[in-house]
């Protein structure tokens, strides 16, 4: 395949990864109430894809996916890592900091981090130069509406810069890490550079600066959206004004869909069935927009599937580094970057939650949900203002088979109308189950790795 770029002149990249926002939560996507100019500037000027999937609907398992290029469930990372976990991210496991570090990249995370927060599992060992931000999720802190937990501390590298975050500093953090990843940029423009933002909100608790309280329509979840987008177009605009705009490939996404029973401090599915926390589509179909000058065809929409696990090998492939040594289950998406949708380098995708359970499949637009006990948030009356409505830890449902070319909503069992395609898709269920396991059937699987744990 055709190199983008010169080994000597490879290009930044900067990956900006947003906390429980949902698919309809842009401008382009059919927000109310508030607009996200500077981010669908992304899309105005690189692609949107509008089949990405998080690798997991939930916070440690999706950014252990994104980063390691593997479903979450091989490298023994699920659900969200609590404040006593004594498990992380293992030394095993090559990031996209460490693929990229190979090719003299200078690296770096400013945001969230949630793959253990112990010392071995911190970002600066495992490829990050810097790291600025909290160890989990902003709730775990002694604010939290329903559970009970220690303060919150904020990491500067491998020490702790405030060991007891405030409501106040929760209102600077769009702006406090945004303003880090724009002083890298500016220290690092003479060297390829890798900046991974990962914003902790719009997960809740929601706080804004000053700057935008008040200012959307939608109250407080819509001006956190606004000054996230802010935060998008300052780093977009010092890229221009270093003159690195050229040679940046520019990446927007989520780790999964809205936390829904939160009711107005969540957000939009836009249409799709489910949130956060469940393998339907509103759980883990996540806007992705990419903006590279000079490659990525402007204002494209790539309807093609692909997905978070995917990042890693396509960075790799773009900067002509070596993938990790252990197996990984992403494809790099450079032909649809370049605006080739024929290659359709990804035609399936494997929906894992909870430990270890296959809840579902995809082959193209074919769509195959196994019973399974799950989250709902149907017929269940959201809550508001930060406090959560309930919902169905465990509803059984019953699967069935969707074309989600013609029902996103996943409201149509057609199983019985395609008898071929549900037995295609359970041969794909098969592999998957062999190869990675299934807790709803009982297989273990073969290529499973363990996660790191606390040396003693």
């Amino acid at each position: 395949m055709e190199k983008n770029t010169q080994e000597s002149n490879p290009p930044n990249v900067v990956l900006i990864y947003l906390d429980d926002m949902g698919y309809g939560d842009l401008s382009l996507t059919g927000s109310t109430g508030y607009k996200t100019p500077n981010i669908d500037k992304i899309a105005n000027n690189g692609m949107f894809f509008t089949h990405f999937y998080s690798p997991q609907a939930v916070c440690s398992a999706s950014r252990a996916g994104l980063l390691t290029g593997c479903y979450p469930n091989r490298i023994g990372i699920t659900g969200a890592l609590s404040h006593k976990s004594e498990i992380g991210i293992s030394s095993d496991e090559k990031t996209i900091a460490g693929v990229l570090k190979q090719k003299g990249y200078k690296t770096a995370i400013y945001g969230k981090w949630h793959l253990g927060f112990q010392e071995q599992f911190l970002p600066t060992n495992h490829g990050f130069d810097e790291f600025c931000g909290i160890p989990y999720s902003n709730d775990m802190w002694p604010l939290h509406p329903t559970g009970t937990y220690p303060e919150l501390p904020l990491f500067e590298n491998e020490n702790i810069a405030n060991p007891a975050i405030t409501p106040e500093d929760q209102s600077q953090f769009t702006t406090l890490f945004t303003s880090r990843a724009i002083d890298f940029i500016k220290r690092n423009k003479n060297s390829p550079f890798f900046v991974y933002l990962p914003q902790p909100m719009p997960h809740v608790p929601l706080y804004v600066s000053d700057k935008f309280k008040g200012k959307s329509e939608q109250g407080l979840y819509g001006d956190v959206l606004m000054e996230i987008d802010w935060g998008v177009g300052q780093i977009i605009k010092t890229l221009e004004e270093t003159g690195l705009i050229e040679n940046t490939l520019v990446i927007f996404t989520s780790d999964n869909g809205p936390w829904l029973n939160y009711g107005n401090h969540a957000g939009s599915t836009g249409g799709l069935r489910e949130g956060k926390g469940t393998s339907f589509e509103g759980g883990q179909r996540v806007p992705c927009l990419m903006m590279w000058k000079g490659v990525i065809p402007e204002a494209t929409i790539c309807n093609n599937l692909a997905a978070g696990i995917d990042i890693l090998p396509t960075l790799a492939e773009i900067a002509d580094a070596p993938l990790p040594d252990n197996k990984i289950d992403g494809i790099s998406l450079l032909p649809l970057l370049k605006g080739d949708f024929e290659a359709n380098p990804r035609q399936e995708f494997y929906y894992y939650y909870r430990k270890n359970a296959l809840e579902a499949v995809r082959n193209n637009t074919w769509k195959l949900v196994f019973p399974h006990p799950g989250r709902t948030y149907e017929n269940f009356q959201p809550g508001n203002d930060g406090a959560p409505g309930k919902v169905d830890g465990n509803h059984q449902f019953e699967g069935g088979l969707y074309d989600l070319r013609r029902d996103p909503g996943e409201r149509y069992d057609v199983s019985k109308t395609y008898p071929k395609i549900v037995e295609e898709l359970k041969k794909l269920a098969e592999n998957a189950r062999e190869d990675l396991g299934d807790e709803l059937t009982g297989f273990p699987g073969r290529n499973r790795r363990e996660p790191g744990k606390i040396k003693n």
